[in-house]
C-alpha cells in the first residue's frame, strides 16, 4: 500500500527482495529502501534546463556508486539522491526576479547512506552552475567524518575536481596582537590591557604560591603558542593543538569579532582566521556547524544563501539551535567590568587624542546602580519563589514571569538598563571608529591601534547583553516571550541573570534562515514523529510551505527479524516517579544479570541513573561505566575495550548518550531505556509555549510534548541495530508505550521491531 501525505511523503511496505543487499563496511554503502519515489507536490513543473541540470547531478551519484568496489546503490540511497538532484535544480540562485525556492526534508534511516546521497548530487550540480555547497551539521562527529572520509572517498569518484574546507568561528582561532602582547613582543603599550580580565565571574581564592604557579602555566602556554606559530608548527587553530588550552586561558588570546580591526591591523595577512577565510573562498564545498550558519546571517561568514545550494544534515537540531542563538541574558551580579568601562574609554580616546563625546563615567554609575538595584530585586523574587534555605537565604532556583509579563516594579530599573546602556554602546562604537579610522590614516600607529582597539571590543558584547536583554524583557507582544530570572550560587559566589526568549522556533527559521535560502536539504534520520513529518515541519518554520517537500526513505535494516522491543509492565504508576524508579531499579539490576557483551542504560535524570547505581551489587560494578565519572571519549574506549575483551560492559547514560552513539555488533546488543524520555517540566521556554497554547485553546501535550518525546524515543531505540549484521532488542520499562494513546502513537513511530510485552 502506498501512503502519500500533504508534504508528498512515499512509502511503501518491505519485500522480501529487499533483504537481498551486500555487506556493509563501506562509508557509502548502499542501502534498500521503503519507498516509491514519486514526483512532488507543490513545487513548479521542472524547465527542461532543471530537469537536464537534474539528470547530470544523479548521475555523478550513480558513477560514485559504480566506482565504489564490491558496493552498489540501493533503492533508498537512489531515491534519496534523486530527490536531491530534483529538488536543488529546481531552485533559482542569485539575482532573480522571482525566484523559485525549493526545499527537500527527507528522513533518512540507518544505514541508507544519506551522505553520500546528498554530498555526490549536491556537488556535481554546484560545480555545474559555477557555485557552492554549504554542508551543515549539529555535531564534531559529523564533521570529522565528512572532512576525513566521506569526501576525500568521494573525491575520488568526480569526474570534476573540487576543493572542500572546514568553516569555524573566528574564536577557534587565535589573535596574534593578543598573543605577543602576551609574551611581550607586541608593544610597549601592555600597561593598557592590565584591567583586561579574561572573565570577570568571581573565582575561588588561591594561595600566592597557586596563583604564581598559575600564572607561570600560563606564561609558559602563550610563549609555546607563539613560537610554534612563528615557526610555522601551528596554525593558529585551536583544534589542531596537541593539548587543549583551558578555556579560560584560550579567552585571552582567542579572536573576536568585537576586537578585530580587520584590514587595518597590522596582523592581517598573517592572521590564521583570515587565512582561514581566503582557504575558505577558495572552496567548492564548505563543511560548517548549524550554530555557526544562522549566527553568520548577513556577516558574510559563510556564501550567501541566496547564491548557493545548502544541506543541514542532523538537521532535527535546527530548531533547538534557533531558539538558543536568539536567546538573550545579562549578568546582574558580575559588574566589576562596569568599574573598567569610563577609564578605558578615557585612555583610549587620549592615547590617540580622540574625544569622548558624553559624560561616560555619569552614565556607567547610573548604569552600575540600575543593574544593582535590579539585581536585588531579582534575588528577592526569585527567593520569595524558592523558599528559604539552611542558612536564612534563599534557595537556587528559576522565576518565569507568567504570559511573558514584566512586573511592574522590575520595569523602571529595566527601562533605565536599556536608556543607558544603549547610550554607551553608541559611545563605544563611535569610539571604535575612531580608532579604525586613525589606524588607516596612519599606518605607523597601526599596532597601538590594533590593541586599543581590541580594548575597547571587550567591552562591546557586554553591554549589546543588557542593550538586547533588557528590550526584549521590556518587550510584549501578541505572542509572548519567555522571561525569566535565575539565581545559581557556585563556589561561595551567588550570580544572578535575566533572560528573554522568542518562543517559537518556527517563527524565527522562516523570517531569518528561511527567507533567504533558495535551494536546500534537511535531512536526518529521526524528523518525523508518531510517523509524521508535521512537528518537525512547524518546529522548523517549513509548515505550509508550498515549496518544501517531505520524503521518508526506511532503513534498510530488517528489524522484525534483527531487533526486539519489549516492554515492561512495572506495577508502579510511571507518574510515581519514587515507587517507578525503585521497581525499574530493581528489574534493570536482574535484566544487567543477563549482559554477556555491551549494552547502554538511559536514564531521564541524574537522580534516576544515581539510583541505579547506588543499587548496582557488587559482582556488577566493575562491568559497568557510568557518564560523567570520566570524559566520553575515555568512557567509551573503555567500553569497547572491555567488550573485544570478551567482558561483559554497561554503560549507563543520560540524554548525551540517547543520539549520535555509534555502538555496532557486540558493542551494543541491548538498549535498556529506564522510562519514556519526556523533557523536564521546568525549562522556561517549555513552560512559557505550553502558557501560550493553553490560552488560545490547544493542547500542549499533544501538540508539543508527545511529537517531541517521539522524536527522542526514535533516537534512543536507534542505537541498538546499527548495520545489517546486528542483532539486538531494546527493553522499555514504562508501560505507558502500550497502555496509553499516546504511547502508542509514539510507538508508531518506531521501526517495525517485533513487540513483545513482559509482566503485567
Amino acid at each position: 500500500m502506498v501512503k502519500k501525505s500533504a508534504y508528498g511523503v512515499i512509502k511503501r511496505p518491505r519485500s522480501s527482495a529487499d533483504r537481498d543487499y551486500p555487506p556493509g563496511g563501506c562509508i557509502f554503502s548502499a542501502s534498500s529502501c521503503k519507498l516509491l519515489f514519486f514526483p512532488f507536490f507543490g513545487l513548479t513543473t521542472d524547465t527542461s534546463a532543471a530537469t537536464a541540470l537534474a539528470a547530470l547531478s544523479l548521475a555523478a551519484f550513480e558513477n560514485m556508486v559504480g566506482s565504489t568496489t564490491g558496493f552498489r546503490a540501493r533503492p533508498g540511497q537512489h531515491a534519496m539522491a534523486e530527490c536531491v538532484a530534483s529538488t536543488l535544480a529546481r531552485a533559482d540562485l542569485g539575482e532573480q526576479p522571482s525566484p523559485t525556492k525549493s526545499i527537500a526534508v527527507i528522513q533518512a534511516g540507518t544505514g541508507v547512506g544519506k551522505s553520500a546521497a546528498y554530498a555526490s548530487t549536491a556537488i556535481a550540480q554546484a560545480l555545474a552552475r559555477k557555485t557552492r555547497v554549504v554542508i551543515s551539521t549539529a555535531t564534531v562527529a559529523l564533521q570529522e567524518q565528512l572532512m576525513t572520509k566521506d569526501l576525500p572517498a568521494l573525491a575520488q569518484t568526480m569526474a570534476q575536481p573540487f576543493v572542500f574546507a572546514l568553516a569555524k568561528g573566528r574564536g577557534r582561532y587565535v589573535c596574534k596582537v593578543k598573543l605577543e602582547r602576551l609574551v611581550g613582543v607586541g608593544s610597549a603599550e601592555d600597561e593598557l590591557f592590565d584591567d583586561m580580565a579574561d572573565n570577570d565571574r568571581p573565582v575561588p581564592k588561591v594561595s600566592a604560591l597557586s596563583q604564581e604557579a598559575i600564572e607561570e602555566r600560563r606564561t609558559r602556554l602563550f610563549e609555546t603558542m607563539a613560537t610554534a606559530l612563528a615557526t610555522a608548527r601551528w596554525d593558529g587553530d585551536r583544534d589542531t593543538l596537541a593539548d587543549q588550552p583551558d578555556p579560560r586561558d584560550w579567552s585571552a588570546v582567542a579572536a573576536e569579532r568585537h576586537t578585530c580591526t580587520a584590514r587595518h591591523c597590522p596582523r592581517y595577512k598573517e592572521c590564521s582566521y583570515y587565512n582561514a577565510r581566503t582557504r575558505l573562498a577558495e572552496a567548492n564545498v564548505i563543511v560548517a556547524n548549524h550554530d555557526l550558519v544562522l549566527a553568520s546571517l548577513g556577516l558574510k561568514t559563510l556564501p550567501d544563501l541566496d547564491n548557493c545550494l545548502v544541506v543541514f544534515d542532523e538537521g532535527h537540531h535546527l530548531p533547538a539551535v534557533a531558539l538558543d542563538q536568539f536567546s538573550n541574558a545579562m549578568d546582574l551580579s558580575n559588574l566589576r567590568w562596569l568599574d573598567k568601562l569610563p577609564k578605558t574609554m578615557t585612555e583610549v580616546a587620549g592615547k590617540l587624542a580622540l574625544h569622548v563625546g558624553e559624560d561616560v563615567q555619569t552614565v556607567t554609575s547610573q548604569l552600575k546602580a540600575a543593574l544593582t538595584t535590579l539585581a536585588r530585586m531579582a534575588m528577592d523574587l526569585v527567593w520569595q519563589h524558592t523558599g528559604s534555605n539552611a542558612q536564612g537565604g534563599g534557595n537556587d532556583g528559576t522565576l518565569r514571569f507568567a504570559n511573558g509579563v514584566l512586573p511592574d516594579a522590575l520595569r523602571e530599573p529595566v527601562t533605565q538598563i536599556h536608556a543607558q546602556a544603549t547610550g554607551l554602546s553608541s559611545v563605544l562604537e563611535a569610539l571604535g571608529v575612531d580608532v579604525k579610522t586613525v589606524a588607516k590614516e596612519d599606518p605607523s600607529q597601526a599596532v597601538l591601534c590594533a590593541q586599543l582597539y581590541a580594548r575597547l571590543g571587550g567591552l562591546a558584547p557586554r553591554l549589546g547583553s543588557l542593550v538586547s536583554t533588557a528590550g526584549l524583557l521590556l518587550e510584549h507582544g501578541e505572542q509572548p516571550l519567555a522571561k525569566w530570572l535565575q539565581a545559581e550560587s557556585e563556589s561561595g559566589f551567588l550570580t544572578v541573570t535575566a533572560h528573554a526568549c522568542p518562543i517559537m522556533p518556527g517563527d524565527l527559521l522562516h523570517q531569518f534562515l528561511w527567507s533567504q535560502v533558495r535551494g536546500a536539504i534537511v535531512t536526518s534520520a529521526s524528523l518525523t514523529s508518531c510517523g509524521s513529518f508535521d512537528y518537525f515541519l512547524k518546529e522548523a518554520g517549513l509548515s505550509n510551505n508550498p515549496n518544501v517537500t517531505a520524503l521518508e526513505v526506511s532503513s534498510p535494516f530488517d528489524y522484525a527479524v534483527q531487533g526486539t522491543l519489549t516492554v515492561v509492565h512495572t506495577q508502579a504508576d510511571p507518574k510515581n516517579a519514587e515507587a517507578y524508579t525503585a521497581e525499574m531499579v530493581q528489574a534493570l539490576m536482574q535484566d544487567i544479570e543477563q549482559v554477556r557483551r555491551g549494552a547502554l542504560v538511559l536514564f531521564t535524570s541524574r537522580a534516576q541513573m544515581r539510583a541505579a547505581t547506588e543499587a548496582l551489587p557488587g559482582h556488577l560494578q566493575d562491568m559497568v561505566l557510568v557518564q560523567g565519572t570520566q570524559s566520553r571519549t575515555r568512557l567509551l574506549a573503555s567500553h569497547m575495550e572491555r567488550v573485544e575483551g570478551g567482558m561483559p560492559s554497561v554503560l549507563f547514560g543520560l540524554q548525551s548518550f540517547g543520539e549520535g552513539l555509534d555502538l555496532p555488533g557486540a558493542l551494543c546488543e541491548t538498549v535498556f531505556i529506564a522510562k519514556l524520555p519526556f523533557a523536564p517540566p521546568s525549562d522556561p521556554v517549555d513552560e512559557a509555549r505550553a502558557e501560550w497554547l493553553k490560552r488560545l485553546g490547544r493542547d500542549p501535550f499533544n501538540e508539543l510534548v508527545i511529537p517531541a518525546t517521539g522524536i527522542k524515543l526514535l533516537q534512543w531505540t536507534g542505537r541498538a541495530i546499527r548495520t545489517e549484521e546486528d542483532r539486538a532488542r531494546v527493553i522499555c520499562y514504562d508501560k505507558r508505550l502500550l497502555q496509553t494513546a499516546y504511547g502508542k502513537r509514539m510507538l508508531s513511530g518506531l521501526p517495525p521491531y517485533r513487540l513483545e510485552k513482559r509482566g503485567g
